[in-house]
């Protein structure tokens, strides 16, 4: 069954985030793009699915994915990549076909087969996704129908399992720690490093409602883009002992290979100050040195608690997945009755316009002097009869085709 249905799928599973972030197409290209590669390889639907660590096609054609399918494939869908390129992502690709890649969209959209299991956010990118593609005109019924049924699955398995109730990201877990600090809002935060995880940290924070930002980085133009997005300042990191602003909520996270914020620095970054600070310190190894905490009163969020709640949280996760593992085995047999059942409302389709063509024939032609004769209020009775007949011819036949399907 859906012989014709693939996906093709690079994961943190065989290639590398950096490598997969190569894949990714704007989307004001995508309808140029992917219009082409439709028309060139003979495909009826296509859907581009683009997350962070993933990049996946779902195609429905009658090509099979074969190795000259694929290079044929990217090829043409990525004009700038040269043979060997090419060649390379054909060769990682990761391909499934038929029932397969149907169980596949619904362990992606239930985030089993995510980097991070349990994360709701796949379940947005898989709409969106096939949103943007519906909107171009590259998806078809098979997908639409199929993507309806894995949001609807993905929704139970959210609702109905644990697999997403806990955090698990240091990031998720550090902001819900600090929201039970109950921090103000006109809190000053220092930021220290503007990497990734610094990034999503902030984020966090003005999602918050915090708003003063100062960000120190060594490269200075990562701390100017960071800085931007939050509305702060940037400055680079060699000038961090001379900065005199004072903070509130300290955020370090930086590559170094020994301690930044050393007790001396600390001090000299308090100016004074006595009140206990807020400290977040997601660097491994750490950013601040111990003796600050000995020394100071702080309010330490630390990396090494948050990687120990994320593992019992990933642990706790971890015993879901049988459940959700149930609950796609039934939405995988819950599909093949829908397919079965769109198949028969496609093929007949026709049936309504042909009930009207046999009934405008019957008034028109085969019995028009019969009708001539009769009266208005007769006529009316007639076309009533007839026109409930008609309904009745188009829907009898596919409620018994439906039921036949279930029952079998």
């Amino acid at each position: 069954m859906y012989s014709h249905f693939h996906t093709i799928a690079f994961t943190h599973r065989n290639l590398d985030v950096s490598q997969i972030g190569r894949l990714h197409i704007e989307a004001d290209r995508q309808q140029e793009r992917f219009s082409s590669l439709k028309a060139a390889l003979e495909l009826e639907e296509v859907l581009f699915l683009s997350t962070c660590n993933r990049v996946e096609f779902l195609l429905v054609g009658k090509q099979v994915a074969s190795d000259d399918f694929l290079h044929a494939f990217f090829a043409h869908l990525y004009p700038e990549m040269d043979s060997e390129t090419v060649h390379f992502f054909a060769s990682n690709a990761t391909i499934v076909s038929g029932t397969e890649a149907v169980e596949h969209i619904l362990r992606v959209a239930s985030s089993i087969d995510s980097l991070v299991i349990g994360e709701r956010e796949i379940i947005t990118q898989v709409r969106q996704a096939y949103d943007q593609c519906h909107k171009l005109g590259l998806s078809g019924d098979f997908i639409r129908v199929l993507i309806k049924h894995t949001i609807q699955t993905a929704k139970r398995v959210y609702t109905e399992t644990k697999i997403s109730l806990k955090p698990v990201s240091v990031v998720s877990i550090a902001y819900q720690r600090l929201q039970g600090m109950d921090v103000p809002a006109d809190a000053r935060v220092l930021v220290v490093g503007a990497g990734v995880t610094n990034t999503a940290m902030c984020r966090f924070l003005k999602k918050h409602g915090m708003s003063q930002f100062v960000v120190f980085n060594r490269t200075l133009s990562k701390a100017e883009e960071l800085a931007h997005e939050l509305g702060g300042k940037a400055f680079p990191l060699e000038e961090l002992p001379n900065y005199t602003g004072g903070f509130d909520v300290l955020v370090t996270c930086t590559g170094a290979e020994n301690t930044i914020i050393t007790e001396a620095l600390y001090e000299h970054l308090l100016q004074g100050e006595t009140v206990p600070k807020v400290t977040i310190d997601l660097a491994l190894p750490n950013d601040i040195e111990p003796l600050v905490h000995a020394s100071f009163p702080t309010r330490p969020i630390s990396i090494n608690v948050l990687q120990a709640i994320s593992d019992s949280h990933l642990e706790e996760r971890s015993q879901e997945v049988a459940h959700v593992e149930a609950i796609i085995t039934e939405a995988v047999e819950d599909f093949h009755r829908i397919a079965k059942i769109r198949q028969v409302e496609l093929a007949m389709r026709p049936v309504p316009q042909m009930v009207k063509d046999i009934r405008a024939t019957a008034f028109n032609d085969v019995f028009k002097s019969e009708l001539q004769s009769l009266d208005d209020n007769s006529r009316e009775v007639l076309e009533k009869i007839v026109g409930y007949m008609e309904k009745k011819y188009m829907s009898m036949p596919m409620k018994m085709a439906r039921e036949i399907l279930i029952k079998s």
